[in-house]
């Protein structure tokens, strides 16, 4: 395994590092200050817009997507150290260069599974960054971690399917640019349990879909990202047309999607740990209690040492399970996605957590953004998978060749 950089990936370092020094960074102060004087808006600040023209006039744009067709073309590889940096700042930096979720899960399913009608119809659109997108999997009245739970009816009548169901935590559904919706439901209940359900695509102004509130994350809305919906769909009808990749098909496109999600997220995750570090050594060095800089203070060396050794660590599992996903292909990475998705969220909540402390009162007050990164790492505990679900599974894996 060869984790050094090609020249592409180390021109893109450097172009993304400056705009990120000259654009993202500057943006969060008035980024914060704009979400706090609108608790209630589930739209980004309107800054948004000019740091997307800033990111597309440098080449920063649907960096994730491996298929040359519709994005940047660079492998997951290529990618990871730019999804690090990203995650420097992650409730400003994906979404300005068009690479954040759910629209990044939602353009994969599209490139992967979409007829020709629906790319130019839906994914044209979203790659531009004309529109947004939502996907809805997830339901109240079930254990959604459980996909094959979803009780949520997509009936076939004639040339449509009529929709019924309750959807919440529908990422990315609260915002109004949010023009199409990737629905998740049953096709077939008497069908093989990984066979019952299907996808299909609802245009937000459909007749019968209404969005019933918004879900708030530690009581935030996560507007920059569209938010999270509860959404009714009642008696919700769409032309055959609209299913993907056929009935039948919904839980192996879900499974297609996770993967490259899944280890976005983690990439993320690596560059909010080196933020947190870099804050929590700025403010120890510069900070004096009980006769000597917190620097000095062994319980603070201490975090600071064992959070390089933690991401480091963390760092290197993600490397190689995107060196294995360009070389072997998703499945053949299953368990090292698996394993990022427990070990990474869980040690960037560790180290922000460290680095909140060390800021004392400043660490949860709006004048650092390590509430940000805090809440987004707590988040991915338990976002596109919870971590019990991945360990049972990674054991189960791990305890077949025994039980043979």
């Amino acid at each position: 395994m060869d984790f050094a950089y090609d020249e592409r990936t180390v021109d893109l370092i450097g172009r993304l590092t400056e705009f990120m020094d000259t654009h993202v960074y500057p943006a969060e102060a008035a980024y914060t200050e704009y979400v706090l004087d609108n608790p209630h808006s589930w739209e980004p600040p309107p800054l948004m817009a000019e740091l997307k023209a800033a990111a597309r006039a440098r080449g920063l744009w649907n960096l994730f997507l491996p298929d040359a067709r519709f994005g940047a073309g660079l492998t997951n590889l290529q990618y990871a150290p730019l999804a690090e940096i990203t995650g420097r700042s992650p409730a400003i930096a994906p979404e300005a260069v068009n690479c954040a979720a759910p629209d990044t899960g939602n353009m994969e399913v599209l490139a992967m599974f979409g007829t020709p009608a629906q790319q130019q119809r839906w994914l044209e659109p979203l790659l531009a960054g004309e529109i947004r997108s939502a996907f809805c999997m997830t339901e109240p009245d079930v254990a959604s971690s459980d996909a094959t739970n979803i009780a949520t009816r997509i009936d076939r009548d004639g040339d449509s399917y009529v929709i019924n169901g309750r959807k919440w935590f529908a990422s990315g559904a609260m915002s109004t640019r949010a023009t199409i919706l990737i629905v998740m439901g049953q096709t077939d209940p008497t069908a093989d349990r990984h066979r019952r359900q299907s996808q299909v695509l609802v245009p937000r102004d459909t007749p019968g879909v209404t969005v019933r509130r918004g879900m708030r994350v530690f009581g935030f809305t996560d507007g920059a990202h569209g938010g999270h919906a509860e959404i009714d769909f009642t008696g919700v009808r769409v032309p055959v047309s609209n299913v993907i990749a056929g009935e039948g098909e919904g839980f192996a496109i879900a499974q297609a999607r996770l993967g490259p999600g899944r280890i976005h997220h983690c990439m993320r995750l690596i560059g909010m740990a080196e933020r947190a570090v870099e804050l929590m050594c700025r403010r120890v060095a510069g900070r004096v209690a009980f006769g000597k800089p917190l620097a000095d203070q062994g319980v603070v060396r201490e975090w600071i040492a064992e959070s390089r050794v933690r991401i480091e660590q963390a760092r290197l599992l993600v490397l190689k399970t995107a060196w294995l996903m360009d070389t072997v292909g998703n499945k053949g990475a299953h368990t090292e996605i698996q394993a990022i998705k427990i070990v990474t969220p869980a040690m960037a909540e560790w180290v922000i957590d460290r680095a909140i402390q060390a800021h004392g009162g400043g660490g949860v007050s709006q004048d650092f953004p390590l509430t940000t990164l805090w809440i987004h790492a707590r988040t991915l505990r338990l976002a596109d998978g919870p971590d019990e679900v991945h360990r049972m599974s990674l054991a189960r894996r791990e305890l077949k060749p025994y039980r043979r």
